[in-house]
């Protein structure tokens, strides 16, 4: 990881003509976890990122939910910058839900009379659930059926992504056999790109890119940090949390200690590259690194806390339009309020304290 962090900031990104003006106060780059349909959270903090004309986004990184996100965003861009960004957004989850409409597994009655976005009281849901912890995606889906893969293929134009030059996206898959991160830049994203990132051993097959396969990015980098460090002008990194850290109730059921355990598993490789990042920022500050040859990363992170705390596993799967629409909105108020609070911060120094945050004093509390 030193590796990645040794090197002084690049002023510029040879072969990028930008859009990029003097209305664009401040740039930032932008990591987007993965969390199911919960990504339309993220939406909604893009949404509202996008519109502000003060921010110039240089690169995003995605894993899972996220890279789809990434992906559409590119797309749009290149078609009509942020506007056509969030237009695709819009249009891309809009469609997200109307493929949702055909799944078999939807809210229970008593869920919908009550305003429960769950669908663990669904008899279709708790099978699923159930014959995916006996057998494996090889064995209950061996033609690797996936309506998400058809609607990715169908409404993204991976050629616009490709030259999307105000934008770098970094997508993170798991080498199944390896167990190592691979980070896919720009130039490199197609179909199968997206598809390993987001791909759940439980649900699907591994995904095969030049005959290495590939799981979900989350287990080794959800999303990834290490990127923006050498390849992007911004020295500010905004994660957008969809999934928590911590939780102070012990979890007690199945379903909430398997929950936990993902929770713990898909934010271990994130916290790891905040610990890499504070400790050389602590060794930077000492004057124990050369300021020239290592980068100072400002670490920012927007979160909806009790909103999205109270949102259980399984409406992950949740893909009705009002339940996006709800995200969205929690997410662009999150985003309006990270705004307001920690704009200032912005090129100058993070907003989240990184070492209180492991110690438990403060910091990632969704």
């Amino acid at each position: 990881m030193t590796q990645t962090i040794k090197g002084s900031s690049p002023k510029t990104v040879a072969g990028k003509p930008s859009r990029r003006s003097a209305k664009h106060e401040k740039a930032i780059n932008i990591a987007l976890q993965g969390g199911g349909a919960h990504g339309a959270y993220t939406w909604g903090v893009l949404d509202k990122l996008f519109e502000d004309d003060r921010i110039w986004i240089e690169a995003i990184s995605g894993t899972s939910a996220g890279a789809m996100n990434a992906v559409v965003a590119a797309m749009g861009m290149r078609e009509n910058g942020a506007v056509g960004a969030r237009e695709r957004l819009h249009e891309f989850w809009r469609a997200v839900s109307q493929v949702g409409i055909a799944s078999p597994i939807q809210r229970s009655i008593w869920a919908k009379m009550h305003g429960n976005w769950s669908l663990s009281g669904s008899p279709s849901y708790i099978l699923f659930d159930l014959m995916s912890r006996l057998a494996s995606p090889y064995d209950l889906n061996p033609f690797d059926h996936n309506p998400l893969r058809d609607l990715v293929a169908e409404f993204v134009d991976f050629d616009k992504v490709a030259k999307c030059q105000d934008m770098e996206i970094f997508l993170s898959a798991t080498n199944v056999e390896t167990g190592l991160v691979r980070v896919f830049r720009r130039e490199e994203v197609h179909l199968d790109t997206v598809m390993a990132s987001a791909c759940l051993p439980f649900m699907f097959k591994a995904v095969k890119i030049d005959d290495v396969a590939y799981w979900d990015g989350g287990y080794m980098g959800n999303p990834p940090l290490f990127p923006f460090i050498g390849a992007s002008p911004s020295d500010d990194i905004v994660i957008v949390q969809i999934n928590p850290v911590r939780r102070e109730k012990i979890p007690t059921t199945a379903a909430e200690i398997q929950n936990r355990v993902n929770e713990i598993t898909f934010n271990s490789a994130l916290l790891h590259e905040l610990r890499t990042i504070d400790f050389v920022t602590r060794l930077l500050d000492a004057g124990k690194l050369e300021p020239d040859e290592y980068r100072r990363m400002n670490v920012h992170i927007v979160n909806a806390r009790k909103q999205m705390r109270e949102l259980d596993a399984s409406s992950k799967l949740n893909a009705e339009w009002h339940f996006l629409q709800h995200l969205f909105e929690i997410g662009r108020g999150s985003a309006q309020r990270w705004l307001d609070e920690n704009y200032d911060s912005l090129g100058k120094e993070s907003s989240v304290d990184i070492r209180e945050m492991f110690t438990g004093v403060a910091g990632l509390h969704p």
